[in-house]
């Protein structure tokens, strides 16, 4: 690398002996020169910054420092869903078909009493009586909301009680075709959309259900490699 040193540039002959010589300025070492030849232009050296003052450092926080601890409740609350989700789903569950099956107890109590009963009767042809179908109704899904809420070893004879109800229970829109469906239409009645919305259980179960088998799977696992 080149270093220069500023010399002084005599004057012309017949200039006036008194003018000072014009000095001209080398580009130093360090400073780095853009392009190349006798057009070349210096580049001007970067002055560095003062630094901060130290109060700025314990300024308040900024928005997004704001936002972050404003979340940390809302991530706890994830955190916990997130951990216990399955065991909610199967309580959710196991409420709706227990309150269910306690409202088949009373006497028109249950808006669906009637629709049961009708579907129960076309599937056992008529031989067992309405009075002992709604109560085993009724007996069958508090069966399975207290199977479903307590878990454990109740929780698989609760899960097939469970599909097997649903299977029935779906059967009625073929069973029932004239309550389940609008004439003309293919759209489903009151009573038809009250039957389809049991999709969404069967999905949550179908959730619970596959979680649990997995967990007995690893558990299986974990005992025949001890």
């Amino acid at each position: 690398m080149r270093s220069y040193t500023a010399e002084p540039s005599l004057p012309p002959p017949g200039a006036t002996p008194h003018a000072r010589p014009h000095l001209s300025i080398a580009t130093p070492a360090s400073t780095p020169v853009s392009g190349s030849g006798p057009d070349s232009t210096v580049a001007p050296a970067s002055v560095p910054r003062a630094p901060a003052p130290e109060r700025a450092a314990s300024a308040a926080p900024t928005t997004a420092t704001a936002m972050t601890a404003g979340a940390q409740p809302l991530n706890r609350l994830a955190a916990y869903v997130n951990a216990h989700s399955h065991a909610l789903l199967r309580v959710t569950v196991g409420i709706v078909f227990f309150g269910f099956g306690v409202l088949k107890l009373f006497p028109s109590a249950s808006p669906a009493e009637q629709l049961a009963v009708d579907a129960a009767t076309k599937m056992t042809l008529g031989m067992v009586p309405e009075t002992v179908l709604l109560l085993s109704l009724a007996a069958l899904e508090t069966a399975i909301g207290i199977g479903l809420i307590v878990g454990r070893r109740l929780l698989r004879p609760a899960l097939v009680a469970f599909f097997l109800h649903m299977g029935g229970v779906f059967s009625t829109l073929l069973l029932l075709p004239d309550a389940m469906w609008q004439p003309h239409s293919p759209a489903p009645t009151m009573e038809g959309q009250y039957v389809v919305k049991n999709v969404v259980l069967v999905a949550v179960c179908l959730v619970v259900a596959a979680h649990e088998w997995s967990r007995g799977d690893r558990s299986r696992a974990g005992n025949g490699a001890g």
